[in-house]
C-alpha cells in the first residue's frame, strides 16, 4: 500500500517507538503515583522525562505545566472549556478550525452567551490585519489553527500572538497538524496554550496527547477524579500537573511519545528536508494535471506537506475509493471533520480528497500517485 494518508495517522511507526512501548507493557508496568515501588518510579521518570522534552521542544517556560491527556480534541477540549466564561465575552477564530475547536467553541457559545466572530481566511487579504480590526475590549481569547488540517493552510501564528500579547488576550493555537513540520516557540511567540498529539508528524502513538499551559492561566479541570496523590482532598488539588490529570495516564503511549521525540530531535532537519522535496513534486505535478483542482489560500511559500483537491465535479470519496481499489494508494476524503473549511471553499456537497505525506514516503509513491491521478481524469473524459 502507498500511505498518502499521514495527517491522519502517521504510519508505519518507528521501530523504536513500538519497542519502548512494548518494554513498558512487557518489563516496567506500573502507573504513576499509585505506588512506591521499583516499577512506579520507572514510569514516574519516564513521564516526568517527557514532560520536560515536550517543555525544551515548544520552549514553554514550566514541564509542569505540560499536561497529559487521551488525545488533542480533550487537550482542546481542556484548554477551551476550562476557561471562566461570562455573557458578552468575545472569541476570535477563523474559518479552518477542525471540529475539536469548533464545537467546544460553540458549547461555550450555547452554554454562556459569548460572542463569536469567524474569519474567512480565503476573503480577507490579511488573517493579521483581520484579527486586529476584530479585536474589542470583550475579547477573552483567539483560538486558531496552526495548519489547516484540510489544505494544509498554515497562519501567522507569531504574528496572531503578538496581536494577543499586545491586547492581553489569551492566545490558543491547535497544534495538531504543525507539531513535526515547523519549529514552534510558546514563549517567544505568545502562545498561553497549545494542544497537539503524538500520533501525527511525530510518529508517536494514537492515544496520547498534549495541552501546554504557558504563563499565569487561569484554569479549571473539566475532569475530576482520582490523581494518585493529594487522596486526601474531596476538590482535584491545586498543584500542576495533577489538577488537570484525573485518572492513569496511558503509560505505554507516553513511553512511545518520548522516543518519538528522540527521533524527533535526531532526525528533524533531515525529514523535513525530504518531505518537502517530495512535496514540492507532488504539488508541481498534480498542477500540470488539466482537470485538478487545488485548495489553498496561497502558493505556499509555508505549507505543512498537504494538499486538497478534487477532480473536476467528481464525488471525492469516489477517487478515494478508487485510488484504494485499483492502486493500493490511501487518502482521505470527504469533510475531514471541518465542515466550516469545506463551507469557506465551497466544497461541502463534494468533499475534498486529501494527501498527505511524511519523509517514510518516497518519489517513486510519488510517481505512481500523480499517474494514477492522471489515469482517473483520463477516464472520466
Amino acid at each position: 500500500m502507498i500511505y498518502f494518508n499521514q495527517a491522519t495517522t502517521s504510519y508505519p511507526k518507528p521501530d523504536k517507538v513500538i519497542e519502548e512501548m512494548i518494554n513498558m507493557m512487557k518489563y516496567i508496568g506500573g502507573s504513576p503515583g499509585r505506588s512506591d515501588d521499583r516499577s512506579q518510579r520507572e514510569v514516574s521518570t519516564i513521564v516526568t522525562e517527557t514532560r520536560r522534552m515536550i517543555a525544551k521542544l515548544f520552549q514553554s517556560t514550566d514541564p509542569n505545566k505540560v499536561i497529559f491527556t487521551q488525545n488533542a480534541t480533550t487537550a482542546l477540549n481542556q484548554a477551551i472549556k476550562g476557561l471562566h466564561w461570562e455573557a458578552g465575552d468575545h472569541i476570535i477564530t477563523s474559518t479552518l478550525e477542525h471540529n475539536s475547536v469548533r464545537r467546544p467553541i460553540h458549547f461555550i457559545q450555547e452554554s454562556y452567551g459569548v460572542d463569536v466572530t469567524y474569519l474567512n481566511p480565503k476573503e480577507q487579504p490579511s488573517i493579521v490585519n483581520s484579527i486586529n480590526k476584530n479585536i474589542k475590549d470583550s475579547t477573552k481569547a483567539i483560538i486558531i489553527t496552526h495548519a489547516c488540517n484540510v489544505t494544509g493552510d498554515v497562519m501567522p501564528i507569531e504574528e496572531i500572538g503578538k496581536i494577543a500579547r499586545d491586547n492581553n488576550v489569551i492566545f490558543i493555537v491547535d497544534g495538531s497538524q504543525s507539531v513535526g513540520h515547523i519549529p514552534i516557540s510558546m514563549k517567544d511567540w505568545g502562545i498561553n496554550m497549545f494542544a497537539f498529539p503524538a500520533h501525527k508528524s511525530l510518529l508517536g502513538p494514537q492515544g496520547i496527547g498534549v495541552l501546554l499551559v504557558e504563563g499565569e492561566v487561569k484554569l479549571e479541570p473539566i475532569h475530576h477524579g482520582g490523581t494518585g496523590i493529594y487522596s486526601e482532598e474531596v476538590s482535584m488539588p491545586t498543584k500542576w500537573p495533577y489538577r488537570f490529570e484525573s485518572g492513569t495516564l496511558n503509560g505505554p503511549a507516553i513511553a512511545g511519545l518520548k522516543a518519538a521525540l528522540n527521533l524527533h530531535e535526531i532526525n528533524k532537519e533531515e525529514n523535513v528536508s525530504r518531505e518537502t522535496i517530495l512535496f514540492n513534486k507532488l504539488i508541481k505535478g498534480l498542477r500540470e494535471i488539466e482537470g485538478v483542482t487545488i485548495y489553498s489560500l496561497s502558493e505556499r511559500k509555508e505549507n505543512i506537506p498537504i494538499v486538497a483537491f478534487n477532480i473536476k465535479d467528481i464525488s471525492s470519496q469516489e477517487i478515494a475509493m478508487i485510488l484504494d481499489s485499483h492502486y493500493n494508494i490511501s487518502v482521505r476524503a470527504g469533510l475531514h471533520c471541518n465542515p466550516l473549511c469545506h463551507e469557506t471553499y465551497g466544497t461541502v456537497e463534494q468533499g475534498m480528497v486529501r494527501a498527505s505525506i511524511n519523509a517514510s514516503n518516497n518519489e517513486e509513491e510519488v510517481n505512481i500517485f500523480l499517474r494514477a491521478i492522471k489515469e482517473i481524469v483520463d477516464s472520466y473524459d
